[in-house]
């Protein structure tokens, strides 16, 4: 393992994006546990990427201007659908005595779309790995396996930090309903940025 893996992943990985607002809108709503489980719902959202970059599907969707653009929209369009329905439910972050716990599988199922969505992930992994990994070397596919397994635990761990930080001052910020909408405000409009630089990006 090179320190300079180690150094980029840890910079990509605690760069504020759409996993890091999903799971610290998820903190803020639901609190530490729910954080950790929309945490490791961004990480499963990351696999397909990596298993597309490892297999060299990635090479393909890099090909394909169709199938690039068709994968970018679908990803803007459930950013904006975040935003719109993080904007008008007032009750998304408050919480209740009585309020029903979202389910475990559901807050899972968001986080893996919410990174699932992201062809630029592809991209990434199919740029980034092969510059760790030796050319020609007979340990290639391990190799890339290790890295990737590093990448996702470097994810899970960051994204659970986010969201428990989140949670530890829960209680101070749901408390002020004027604080709640201007934050309710900022992760919709954060949605909403994330989804126009993805929209405009290209290959």
């Amino acid at each position: 393992m090179t320190v300079e893996f180690l150094l980029t992943t840890l910079i990509v990985v605690a760069t504020p994006g759409a996993g890091v607002v999903y799971t610290l809108a998820a903190a803020l709503s639901r609190g530490g546990r729910a954080s950790v489980i929309a945490a490791v719902g961004c990480t499963l959202g990351i696999v397909p990427h990596l298993v597309a970059a490892i297999t060299g599907l990635a090479a393909l969707l890099h090909a394909s201007a169709t199938a690039f653009q068709v994968i970018k929209y679908a990803g803007v369009a459930y950013l904006l659908y975040m935003a719109w329905s993080t904007w008008r439910d007032k009750g998304a972050l408050t919480v209740q005595e009585d309020q029903t716990p979202k389910s475990a599988l559901n807050v899972i199922l968001s986080g893996i779309v919410v990174n699932l969505l992201n062809p630029k992930l592809t991209i990434f992994f199919f740029a980034f790995l092969p510059q760790f990994v030796p050319a020609n070397s007979a340990n290639a596919l391990p190799r890339m396996l290790e890295l990737s397994g590093v990448f996702m635990l470097a994810t899970l761990v960051i994204f659970a930090i986010y969201g428990l930080c989140a949670a530890a001052v829960r209680s101070q910020v749901i408390s002020r309903p004027r604080v709640m909408t201007w934050i309710r405000r900022v992760f919709a409009g954060s949605f909403v940025a994330l989804g126009a630089r993805l929209a405009v990006t290209d290959r």
